[in-house]
């Protein structure tokens, strides 16, 4: 299973649905890198380590236990087991490399692969980040009309208290207004 995908095409979505958004940084895992590659992912991250000195934090890191178990709870990864004796699933927490950190694995793995595949995701990331700057004036627009809504939602429970407060006040009868005739007497 680890080749199979990148024996295939690797389309601009297979890509985009394997970049996360963790501690506020487009990442990519080291699994989903792997699997793209055609690699193991224990052989991708002996190729990292053995160049640690081309991976700074800001173009890789480990997450940590809470950011593993809220990724396992929002994706299908499975859960690395505290019993030995089970192989199945990580053992460890993944690496997530940002974009310059994936930029920098066609440095370190040299396969065809590795720079066929970093070529079309270094593309993917240049478009997503394109798009963010086209649609810079839609995003001010919707945040003006999310603020705009937010006003006028509490304008509106302002409305909607003096209306109860003004119900509450003409429960009791009023005194009609007017000349007051006699009574005329029935005899």
């Amino acid at each position: 299973m680890k080749g199979e995908l990148a024996k295939k095409e690797i389309t601009e979505t297979t890509i985009i649905e394997r970049i996360h958004v963790i501690r506020g940084i487009k990442v990519m895992l080291d699994n989903d890198l792997a699997e793209m590659y055609g690699v193991p992912t224990h052989r991708l991250n002996e190729a990292v380590k053995r160049n640690l000195s081309r991976f700074p934090e800001d173009f890789m890191f480990q997450l940590d236990i809470d950011e593993f178990e809220i990724l396992i709870s929002q994706i299908a990864i499975s859960r690395f087991h505290e019993d030995k004796k089970n192989w199945g699933g990580r053992r460890k927490p993944p690496y997530a490399f940002t974009e310059q950190g994936v930029a920098m694995l066609s440095s370190v793995l040299r396969s065809e692969t590795a720079i066929q595949v970093n070529i079309q995701i270094i593309r993917v990331y240049t478009k997503m980040r394109q798009l963010l700057i086209n649609n810079k004036d839609l995003w001010i627009k919707l945040e003006k009309i999310e603020k705009d809504i937010v006003k006028k939602d509490d304008e509106i429970k302002v409305v909607f208290k003096i209306l109860k407060q003004l119900l509450v006040q003409d429960t009791k009868p009023r005194e009609p207004i007017g000349f007051k005739l006699p009574k005329k007497k029935s005899s």
